[in-house]
């Protein structure tokens, strides 16, 4: 089981929404949250095999950055 942390320029509990459903469907994943609190916006996830350029494109797509921690 792997953590990976990333920086994001999320702002918003609309922004995390816009995320929901490619993050849940992302097979390596087990739980992943986004720290809108941290000033960082963290994105936390945890699973096995979790690819950090996956991430990033995923956002990316998204119109975030993920910078990892």
């Amino acid at each position: 089981m792997t953590t990976i942390q990333f920086k994001t320029n999320m702002k918003c509990s609309g922004c995390v929404e816009k995320i929901t459903t490619a993050l849940n469907e992302m097979q390596e994943n087990d739980h992943w949250t986004v720290d809108l609190r941290h000033p960082d916006k963290l994105l936390t996830i945890t699973g096995n095999g979790i690819e950090e350029n996956a991430i990033k494109l995923l956002l990316a797509k998204a119109g975030f950055t993920a910078i990892k921690v």
